[in-house]
């Protein structure tokens, strides 16, 4: 049977002494297609000519009966800036009801009695949900690297006559059953630009590149215990291959591109998806959950109302913050909100002292709002923005320039960036032996260029530290010309400005004939020996330094990959270089 006719087997099975037209009203179907399927149904034995349900229906109807349900609440809700950082998406309010109650409420409702719910991000929040609705936790401790797919292998086994539903999703009226007949994936009546699905004539859904007549997925599914062996099957052989961490546990329901189980339409109205603060004020505008200081300092500081802040999107996540873009009576904004373990790494009180040492400088724009207390920033965003190419010649003497330029402006400011200082600092904060089993004797050797470099170091200024390509942004102004400035000042403090040379070598993860070019285009060809060999010493101090710092975010679980490697390589490679460049200049 298709799925049409299985549910108006399901409809008569709970609806007795319906009529034709009752079940073309309470299925949506029309009346011919209810005929017609009703015809299948008595021809099979399922019903009788008086829409009773015969034993081989009632034996169907109870080989499906819904026996539990997973729900998948893992996930760090990264859209939901600048709420989500501090409250899994599950436990948003509407009207004073956290998202993942009322599902419980609306499966218990129906007879679903045994819940696990899968958690990651602040696990610990949904501890209470045990003693209030007697339900399961399954720890996913790799909700940070994996997507909702390796949630749904750690607690796969339970998968029989299930349903499985995301946590961030709000019903209006109750989409689960006491009776379900088949297996279905849930999808909206509503089209959905960044959806890859859509519904055939057979109530299929199929995979397509054309996305202009896709349909919401709602990410609610019925798995019955048939359709469950193949599912569990798939969800294994996609999690034991590494390139799929970032799947998502429906692509183990295609078979190539199109879904082995049945669609199951709703009406879009009777459904919302909450993944954005601006989904759950539509929905709510007074949700608890809605407070937050993110967004009255903006409010405040734009003189503007809340309701004015729209168009909220979240940023590619830095290797320090999170931010995220808005728009505010007709402008838009970029507010920076401090990353995981930043309160340790960053002085923001010095950040603020730099910012008022370059203020109309013509460096970078002046931040709208700075807060040395909590870090939080908002700058003015510029259109058409991109980062310096590190491969493009003409961008890197632009840089340069730059750099040059902010260097001969001789600033100064209070506090000093102290590389060794700050390569005891990330030992001591991560309290843990370096992963690297050399790592004692590549210190060792950092510290010896130390006597070299003290030596040769002919000023003090205001120095970026992180002048990485990232931070220096190219950008049309309003008269249409290319302009370049130099963002990101979190590290910035008094050192020896060809520091900032050896970090962009190093971020851009140069070899030594791609740093000597470097070198020449700062010092435009008229670098001495001495200073050549000084900025390998820093290059390999550095490397050491940033080692640590990756070390210290990896003890965070966050993982930065070849970047990390290729800076304790630039310790040792660069030590070597350092001292064999030395030894040449002394037998000159």
């Amino acid at each position: 049977m298709n799925g049409i006719e299985l549910d108006i087997l399901k409809n008569i099975y709970l609806n007795q002494e319906c009529s034709q037209r009752t079940v073309a009203m309470n299925t949506g179907y029309s009346l011919g297609r209810v005929n017609k399927a009703i015809k299948v149904l008595c021809e099979q034995d399922y019903i009788n000519d008086d829409l009773q349900v015969l034993s081989k229906g009632a034996e169907l109807i109870v080989a499906n009966r819904p026996h539990n349900a997973i729900i998948l609440a893992a996930g760090y809700g990264m859209r939901m800036v600048p709420i989500g950082k501090n409250m899994p998406k599950a436990l948003m309010e509407v009207d004073g009801e956290p998202l993942i109650e009322r599902l419980i409420k609306q499966l218990k409702e129906v007879g679903i009695h045994e819940i696990t719910v899968v958690v990651g991000f602040m696990k610990e929040a949904f501890e209470y949900l045990i003693d209030l609705y007697d339900i399961k936790l399954a720890i996913n401790t790799e909700y940070a690297d994996k997507n909702n797919l390796h949630s749904l292998y750690l607690v796969k086994e339970k998968i029989a006559n299930t349903y499985i539903l995301p946590s961030d999703i709000y019903f209006f009226s109750n989409p689960f059953s006491k009776v379900e007949a088949y297996s279905w994936y849930m999808i909206s009546n509503e089209q959905n630009d960044n959806s890859n699905v859509y519904i055939n004539r057979k109530l299929e859904l199929v995979k397509t590149h054309d996305q202009s007549h896709n349909n919401f997925m709602v990410g609610v599914s019925y798995i019955n215990r048939e359709d469950s062996i193949q599912l569990k099957k798939r969800i294994e052989e996609l999690e034991h291959d590494s390139k799929n961490k970032n799947a998502f546990w429906e692509d183990a329901l295609f078979d190539k591109d199109r879904m082995y189980i049945n669609a199951k339409m709703i009406n879009a109205a009777n459904v919302v998806e909450i993944n954005t603060y601006e989904q759950l004020r539509e929905l709510d505008n007074k949700s608890n959950s809605l407070k937050s200081d993110v967004i009255s300092i903006i409010s405040e500081t734009l003189n503007c109302r809340k309701s004015d802040i729209e168009n909220i999107k979240v940023l590619k996540k830095g290797m320090t913050n999170r931010s995220f873009l808005f728009e505010a009576l007709g402008q838009k904004y970029i507010m920076r909100i401090p990353g995981e373990g930043t309160d340790k790494l960053i002085n923001r009180y010095h950040e603020q002292s730099v910012y008022k040492a370059i203020a109309g400088k013509g460096i970078c724009d002046d931040p709208v709002y700075i807060n040395a207390d909590n870090g939080y920033k908002i700058t003015k965003f510029l259109d058409g923005v991109r980062p310096a190419d590190s491969n493009d010649d003409k961008d890197i003497r632009r840089c340069m320039d730059k750099l040059r330029e902010f260097h001969n402006l001789n600033l100064e400011v209070q506090h000093i960036f102290d590389m060794y200082e700050e390569i005891e600092f990330y030992e001591k904060l991560r309290d843990t032996t370096s992963i690297y089993r050399d790592y004692s004797t590549t210190k060792a050797n950092i510290l010896k260029l130390k006597e070299y470099v003290d030596k040769h170091v002919e000023r003090r200024a205001l120095t970026h530290i992180d002048a990485v390509p990232d931070n220096f942004l190219f950008y049309t102004d309003e008269t249409g010309v290319e302009q370049l400035q130099l963002t990101d000042w979190e590290y910035a403090g008094m050192q020896d400005p060809h520091v900032d040379i050896a970090m962009f070598c190093i971020y851009s993860m140069y070899d030594k004939e791609r740093i000597d070019k470097l070198i020449d285009i700062y010092f435009e060809e008229k670098c001495s020996v001495q200073n050549r060999i000084k900025i390998y010493c820093y290059v390999a101090i550095a490397g050491l330094l940033w080692s640590n710092w990756c070390e210290y975010k990896l003890s965070l679980g966050v993982e930065f990959g070849e970047y990390a490697i290729r800076q304790y390589r630039y310790a040792k490679e660069y030590y070597k270089i350092a001292i064999e460049e030395m030894e040449k200049l002394n037998e000159k």
